[in-house]
């Protein structure tokens, strides 16, 4: 008998995966099925897991499929300056790396700081400092929408959620993009983050007030002044990037798709419609590392070994023409994977305040700058060079200039 051979790993990286995504996970899904060979920067072998049933399965199960990354059987292959290794790092004190009943706990924790933000607060927050983006362009008559609004509102928000004074809200901006774009400039960015986050806990540690920090240290599981700076890094980027990306990609579906024009005339219903549709068809968090196998077993009818590492791939598995055998669009159908699945998914008050930031950032756009149109023809836009997290490089526009509001909304 002849064993089956070895497939071919793909490199997780290229023009077509950040150009055409779609046509890339249905090669590989043809090619490999619904668990996929792929190697990462440097040579380092992975799986992706593309099929929505598998990618159910693995979430579903953190004990087969566990959240530590001491499990990895790669470790020793891992030289110091790997670039990847701020998103797969060894003994993180997250709760990205923490397990078991611990987690439970930190998730609940989290969750109930979260859950505890007045939403109409929230929303006036989020207009504030729309309005506050859109009068420093208002008066131009043309835009970058993705370096002049999307990737500076929603950081704003999480900080004055957080506890920070809104004076403190831009250098936070500046230090977190910063860290996200991962060039020169990104050690300097994540010291200033992390820096800022050590002295707002040990202020409310002295002084407790109505914000999610204050709610995080009166927990009564006890959590460390050096957890809850991690958690609040670990919601910082993981509520700005994916959230000013489901801002410009909804956006962007809005200004290229005539099924959605009547939102940029006064209509709203449909830009709930296009923000969903994003999330299943061009979700900002395209794959997540990772998941590592606790002990050897099979998926998607591969081999999988004690130690593997698993990405998830969220886009891969929204996609999957197993369940949708249609093709239709989604409607009000929120049963993607675009803020995962099982206990380490992203908790649903977190899910709830990205939603309402991004609604409320295209919303305002579209009520400031109404006959807002694309400035460059749709197929000149570009995607930034990045398997993980999907968004435009830039969005430029133009409108008919208007005054500034400067504080004035009714």
């Amino acid at each position: 008998m002849t064993s089956a051979p070895t497939p071919t790993p793909v490199y997780l990286s290229g023009p077509a995966l950040q150009g055409e995504p779609a046509r890339v996970y249905r090669e590989m899904r043809r090619e490999h099925g619904s668990v996929v060979p792929v190697l990462l920067d440097g040579d380092v072998p992975a799986w992706l897991v593309l099929g929505y049933r598998e990618l159910h399965q693995v979430t579903g199960d953190p004990v087969l499929f566990s959240r530590d990354s001491d499990l990895w059987n790669q470790w020793e292959n891992i030289p110091d300056d790997w670039p990847l290794l701020p998103m797969i790092g060894r003994k993180q004190p997250s709760i990205l790396y923490t397990v078991g009943e611990r987690h439970r706990e930190r998730a609940a924790m989290l969750g109930n700081a979260l859950d505890a933000v007045d939403p109409f607060e929230l929303r006036g927050y989020a207009e504030k400092f729309a309005d506050e983006l859109i009068d420093g362009i208002s008066a131009k008559g043309s835009a970058d929408i993705i370096a002049e609004y999307a990737t500076l509102l929603p950081v704003r928000v999480l900080a004055r959620l957080f506890g920070f004074t809104d004076e403190q809200g831009p250098g936070l901006v500046t230090a977190l993009n910063d860290m996200i774009d991962g060039r020169e400039k990104a050690i300097a960015g994540q010291t200033h983050l992390f820096t800022s986050m050590t002295e707002l806990v040990a202020a409310r540690r002295e002084t407790p007030a109505d914000d999610v920090v204050s709610r995080m240290l009166a927990d009564p599981s006890g959590f460390t002044a050096e957890e809850i700076c991690q958690d609040l890094m670990v919601m910082t980027a993981a509520g700005h990037q994916p959230t000013a990306d489901w801002i410009g990609n909804s956006l962007h579906l809005m200004l290229t798709d005539g099924r959605f024009a009547a939102s940029l005339f006064g209509g709203r219903n449909s830009v709930a419609e296009a923000m969903n549709e994003v999330l299943w068809e061009d979700t900002p968090t395209q794959n997540v590392a990772g998941r590592w196998v606790s002990r050897d077993t099979q998926l998607g009818g591969r081999r999988l070994r004690a130690g593997d590492l698993l990405l998830l791939g969220l886009q891969g598995a929204n996609s999957d023409p197993q369940v949708r055998t249609d093709g239709s669009l989604t409607g009000g159908n929120n049963a993607h994977f675009s803020f995962g699945h099982g206990e380490h998914r992203c908790p649903f008050p977190a899910q709830e305040i990205a939603e309402v930031i991004a609604r409320t950032g295209i919303e305002v756009l579209l009520d400031r700058l109404p006959d807002i149109d694309l400035a460059v023809p749709a197929d000149k836009l570009t995607r930034r060079p990045s398997p993980w997290l999907r968004g435009l490089t830039d969005l430029p526009v133009t409108f008919t200039p208007t005054p500034a509001l400067g504080g004035t909304r009714t």
